[in-house]
């Protein structure tokens, strides 16, 4: 099994890295790297320079990365990647390499937004609760005979328990909704206990996640229209990272974007950090999954929360 990465900047990053542990390349003691260039905003970024410092600091593992700067366009440090690796990593960088199938991310190991846009394999138990007025803040939809979630409204029953777009519905209540409609499955939500309703839940099928990184401008290389992505810039860390166009964008670091205006994704973005998750699904499955949704509701309920870790 081969070992897997979040982005193809962490892969080649970690070829250098790996390359130059067997080589026996080390920093001298004597520089150390303690600052890297911030992003001042979305168009532009620092012209200060790492800071060095000298005398009694230990030596720091891994080489700088000229070689990643130079081909991708990356503002790294050795300070930082030493972080994201770990010492619980440090396999990583031998002759002998990581065990296989081990996800290795010298670049993004770090990213909390790669944490909460996780989809999981698998099947997860869930107890939902309704509110005061008897609601769940679910609604949901049938596709292909299968039940999914197409709307968590904010600050409801369902989005504390975590349930997110595109989530798919196994079962509700120990019956399988394996060809139900959407009013069968809404009637078996008004009908459910309120105190507990016990579901069954796949972790949003349609979709993937795909970890870019900001160039020394800020930017992944992206055009975003009402939500989809229409354009990618050549050589940029989306098109490397296989985005793809007429895919809409769901997720930016685990938070639901769905609904909101293109000023306001670009904003999240924006602030997103220099490591970005993408959480995408094809526009063609997005817009069945919304059919007969008022396009008002989502902009005005859709929960657009920051999951917890």
């Amino acid at each position: 099994m081969a070992t897997l990465y979040p982005s193809l900047e962490d892969m080649k990053g970690h070829q250098v890295l790996q390359a130059q542990a067997a080589a026996g390349v080390r920093t001298p003691a004597t520089t150390v790297a303690t600052e890297k260039p911030k992003l001042t905003s979305a168009t532009t970024v620092s012209t200060e320079k790492p800071k060095l410092t000298s005398g009694t600091e230990p030596p720091v593992l891994y080489p700088n990365l000229a070689e990643l700067e130079n081909y991708m366009g990356l503002a790294l440090s050795s300070e930082e990647i030493q972080k994201n690796l770990g010492t619980e990593d440090s396999t990583a960088l031998t002759p002998v390499g990581p065990s296989p199938g081990q996800l290795v991310a010298p670049l993004s190991g770090n990213s909390a937004g790669l944490r909460r846009a996780e989809i999981k394999p698998g099947v997860r138990e869930i107890h939902l609760c309704k509110d005061e007025r008897g609601k769940t803040g679910l609604q949901l939809k049938n596709v292909d005979q299968g039940i999914f979630v197409q709307l968590v409204k904010a600050n409801s029953p369902a989005a504390l328990v975590g349930l997110r777009f595109g989530d798919q519905v196994l079962q509700i209540d120990g019956k399988n909704c394996a060809g139900w409609s959407s009013d069968k499955a809404q009637r078996a939500l008004k009908k459910a206990n309120p105190e507990k309703i016990v579901m069954v839940v796949r972790d949003r099928p349609f979709q993937r996640t795909v970890t870019v990184h900001k160039d020394s401008t800020g930017h992944v290389g992206i055009v975003v229209k009402k939500g989809k992505i229409v354009s990618l810039a050549k050589d940029s860390s989306a098109a490397r990272n296989g985005l793809l166009t007429h895919h809409c964008i769901c997720e930016v670091n685990g938070q639901n974007v769905i609904g909101m205006k293109d000023k306001q994704l670009m904003e999240v973005l924006a602030g997103a950090g220099n490591v970005v998750t993408l959480t995408i699904i094809p526009t063609v499955i997005y817009e069945h999954m919304v059919k007969r949704l008022s396009s008002g509701l989502v902009k005005s309920s859709m929960d657009h929360s920051i999951p917890d870790l």
